[in-house]
């Protein structure tokens, strides 16, 4: 069976006006030499004002100023673009300048009626936002490749594979039509080297633009993987500034271990509670569809280091415990038991939302409770309504941080809750809330979210699980 890597570049990968896009071609030359490549980008990175900001966020920024009745402008995404279109050949750049402006036209077009409406949400959100990113990025990256030499092409909006349902700004895959609508995409996947398709944006049946949450880039590339798995032997690689390591390096600078296997629940976890290795709905969707295949992390500016992600692992050799990690702006809802099934089934049915995890229940005056940990707090409150629409004596306590150790052996490890615990009393924090399941071989720590509290703890329990034995 031919073999398939369906590999995703993030805005980060690509860098500020495109600077790494040397190292993608050259990354993808290295992938294509057993395989065929079909390649996710994401917007690509700017420079405002001596920062790094992503063009998604210049255009919502844009999209805001429309609603207060400033005229936006595509001046700071034009200025990129035109810095990346350096990178095209004389054969090819007539043509690709032709395809930055028509694109750029549309997200100007969209602009304009929120503009007009004095509202940039739904679809013409999701169309500045498709227009002037990752799409767009798509076909440009199409144009650099064949000036490299590659035999590629790019899926135009016509042909989009990714068919969703009607939640525009975080919408949902839905598998069985977008299978009726790979045709096209499949048979340029058997033409060519390469094929260059945008993240994060999605169709409706009716064909309205829709897109998923931030991070959304990590599903389109997983849902291709669904797509394509049954016909290619296929894999999926996520090209990043590094490989996993056992904690944020930007809170825990010394001490850090390389992650050589993580099984897709520890990865998914890892991902829930604050590691930026991959949106754990990408985990998600892969289980769901019964799909078995390797994810690959690799560090873009050194290949050898990489991370594995899969199904079943093999042999450990290694600690326990992989990752210590934390989650800032999270919430605790609290419901009678007696109503807490009607709101999951909602939860999954209905918002198809699954970034919580229940937490141990309580009694009290007689009464059964139920606590549900929200890692999005920003979730919580703009659904209030909604969450409160199954228990009205319910309540919602906000400000909380939340710390958890990720490996799915845990059980091996000796002391490793009254030890954990006990360091983050060391660090001067007070435990709200200790949950510890061996069942699912999880400890979630919650605290105070203030001030710096879940950085001193991941940085407490990181150093001391090192010391920690493990059978």
């Amino acid at each position: 069976m031919t073999k398939l890597v369906v590999a995703k570049f993030g805005g980060s990968a690509i860098g500020p006006n495109g600077t790494s896009i040397p190292e993608i071609v050259s990354r993808i030359n290295d992938l294509k030499k057993d395989s065929k490549v079909i390649a996710v980008f994401s917007a690509p990175l700017t420079i405002i004002d001596g920062k790094k900001r992503s063009l998604t966020d210049v255009i919502i920024k844009q999209g805001q100023n429309a609603e207060n009745g400033i005229t936006p402008s595509l001046d700071d995404v034009k200025a990129t673009y035109q810095k990346i279109l350096e990178m095209v050949n004389a054969e090819n750049i007539s043509q690709c300048k032709k395809t930055v402006e028509s694109y750029l036209q549309n997200a100007q077009k969209a602009l304009d009626e929120a503009l007009s409406n004095k509202e940039f949400a739904d679809e013409v959100r999701s169309r500045a936002l498709a227009f002037s990113g990752e799409i767009l990025m798509s076909h440009v990256m199409n144009y650099i490749l064949r000036s490299n030499g590659r035999k590629s092409d790019a899926v135009s909006f016509e042909d989009w594979p990714i068919i969703t349902d009607n939640n525009i700004e975080s919408t949902n895959f839905k598998i069985s039509e977008s299978r009726e609508k790979i045709g096209k995409m499949a048979e340029m996947v058997e033409n060519n080297e390469v094929v260059t398709i945008g993240g994060f944006i999605g169709k409706t049946v009716d064909n309205v633009t829709t897109t998923y949450e931030r991070g959304g880039s990590d599903r389109t590339a997983a849902d291709l993987g669904i797509l394509f798995y049954k016909k290619y032997q296929t894999s999926i690689d996520f090209e990043k500034d590094s490989s996993v390591v056992s904690a944020d390096p930007k809170i825990v600078e010394s001490g850090l271990t390389e992650v050589e296997q993580l099984s897709y629940n520890e990865a998914r976890l890892a991902g829930m509670f604050g590691m930026k290795i991959l949106d754990p709905i990408a985990i998600k969707e892969i289980v769901e569809n019964g799909v078995d295949m390797p994810i690959t992390i690799t560090n873009m500016k050194d290949p050898s280091k990489t991370t594995t992600i899969k199904r079943v692992l093999d042999e450990q050799k290694g600690h326990p415990i992989k990752i210590v990690t934390g989650k800032e702006n999270c919430a605790i809802f609290r419901i009678e038991t007696n109503c807490i099934q009607r709101l999951l089934t909602s939860l999954e049915k209905d918002k198809r939302y699954s970034e919580f995890i229940i937490l141990s229940p309580f009694a009290k005056d007689g009464i059964d409770f139920s606590r549900i940990l929200f890692l999005d707090g920003e979730y919580v409150k703009r659904n209030e309504k909604y969450l409160l629409g199954f228990d009205s004596l319910a309540t919602i306590t906000y400000n909380r941080g939340v710390i958890t150790l990720i490996g799915d052996e845990m059980w091996r490890v000796q002391q490793v809750a009254s030890r954990t615990s006990a360091k983050i009393g060391q660090a001067g924090l007070n435990i709200l809330n200790m949950d510890a399941q061996e069942e699912t071989s999880r400890i979630i720590i919650v605290v105070e979210d203030t001030n710096d509290n879940i950085r001193k703890a991941i940085s407490a329990v990181h150093k001391e699980v090192l010391e920690i034995n493990f059978i």
